[in-house]
């Protein structure tokens, strides 16, 4: 009987140290990386001055660059013929970069990369692996039989926990090293339909001019870190000549190597905001630093809407953590909408009437903390009105949410809330 007792005993404390070291393991490899901004930022310029500009350009990393052209693409229809043509078009390099891959769609891509790389063009993929997960391997067989080069992004491992949270959240796709295109949408069926109260609504941008050469360097920044090898000539980094009249700025941001500057950059645009913010966002979980810099603009006169999903959102206990602290936000006067019409998965973000910021990055922590992400900035009143009747059609297809309804919302939805915001930093 003693032995019997020792030996359940021993069990016990090999499975409580296997059971800790594993929790250990996942809780230091996993948890996000520390905020870098802890004191807020004070105005120092608006956007449409040069001082803003060289901030930016002194802070986010990279130059702004003029000459350029871009082109809006509304919602999936659109987005995918774009792209595709353009691949097809392809004579000297094809590089992509994505989170969702699958899908009936995510096959026709799969083709399109394949037949480019049977007729000599060099194809270079990478495919976040918890996102393409979901795919049929065929389309990855494909692809690597044609001479696609494929990455399947930071499988995760037991021993590195950290692969299964940060992931790349960048859509890159750069065509010859001259055409480039970046925005909210992934490669994935939720994206197309007959029903435009079924699939996402979302954004997607052309861009030509040197400002390509700058989102060829996002995609080589991933790509160096999984192949250990640079891309480099005039296939991927050709002499660009100027192709319109816009300033902008290519962002990356990599919070696993300390460049969260998705969070920095949305701190100095809300303090250098005048009269009004814009935010359209696929999830709207920020962390309580920039919910105090929303409300600080106000409290200086400046007009903030929101517009978040509404009931069709992927992934609900973010819609419920957030809520729970809309609070403060309502009575502080900014004003959140929902949009009602179809799922929302833009990320536009619309300072005054002059300057947009724009890309693969949400308003809400993974975006600041743990994905990686890619966004242009626009320097442009004209191009900032265009997205602001953007931004105003789609708020005619949302519906307000004011501090009543938030105070009177059921007692259920505000516990999923606070069951939600235990893994706050997560969201």
């Amino acid at each position: 009987m003693r032995r019997k007792h020792t030996s359940l005993l021993l069990v016990t404390v090999v499975l409580t140290v296997i059971a800790t070291l594993g929790a250990s393991i996942f809780y230091f490899n996993a948890r996000p990386v520390a905020k870098r901004v802890t004191v807020h930022v004070e105005n120092a310029f608006a956007v449409d001055d040069p001082g803003f500009r060289r901030t930016l350009e002194t802070l986010m990393g990279g130059p702004v660059v003029s000459g350029n052209r871009v082109e809006w693409l509304k919602d999936g229809e659109a987005i995918y013929k774009a792209k595709l043509d353009a691949i097809a078009a392809a004579t000297e390099s094809v590089t992509f970069e994505v989170y969702e891959y699958h899908g009936e769609i995510a096959g026709r891509f799969a083709e399109a990369f394949a037949e480019r790389a049977r007729a000599g063009v060099p194809v270079h993929v990478i495919l976040d692996y918890l996102g393409s997960i979901g795919a049929d391997s065929a389309f990855f067989e494909k692809m690597e039989e044609a001479g696609v080069e494929l990455v399947r992004w930071r499988e995760p491992s037991w021993y590195r926990s950290s692969r299964f949270n940060h992931r790349t959240h960048r859509k890159l796709l750069i065509v010859d090293g001259r055409v480039g295109f970046t925005g909210g949408a992934n490669v994935a069926d939720a994206w197309i339909g007959d029903d435009p109260r079924e699939y996402y609504r979302d954004n997607h941008y052309r861009f030509e001019g040197p400002v390509v050469s700058h989102l060829q360097a996002a995609f080589m920044d991933n790509w160096l870190f999984a192949t250990g090898r640079l891309l480099l000539g005039d296939r991927y980094f050709p002499a660009l000549e100027e192709a319109g009249e816009l300033d902008m700025q290519v962002v990356v941001s990599s919070p696993r190597e300390g460049h969260k500057r998705i969070r920095t950059l949305l701190f100095l645009a809300f303090a250098a905001a005048q009269e009004h913010i814009r935010i359209q966002t696929a999830f709207f979980y920020p962390d309580y630093m920039l919910e105090e810099a929303l409300l600080k603009a106000a409290e200086r006169g400046v007009s903030v809407d929101i517009l978040a999903p509404g009931p069709d959102i992927a992934e609900p206990w973010v819609r419920f953590a957030s809520r729970n602290r809309w609070g403060n936000l309502l009575r502080g006067h900014i004003r959140i909408h929902e949009y009602t019409k179809s799922p929302l998965h833009t990320k536009t973000f619309i300072i005054d009437d002059q300057w947009v910021t724009l890309g693969s990055a949400n308003f809400h922590n993974r975006s600041f903390r743990l994905n990686d992400e890619t966004n242009v900035n626009i320097f442009d009143p004209e191009f900032a009105r265009t997205m602001i009747d953007m931004f105003d059609d789609d708020l005619a297809d949302a519906t307000s949410y004011d501090l009543a309804r938030w105070e009177d919302r059921p007692w259920t939805e505000w516990l999923r809330g606070v069951i939600g915001n235990l893994i706050g930093a997560h969201l």
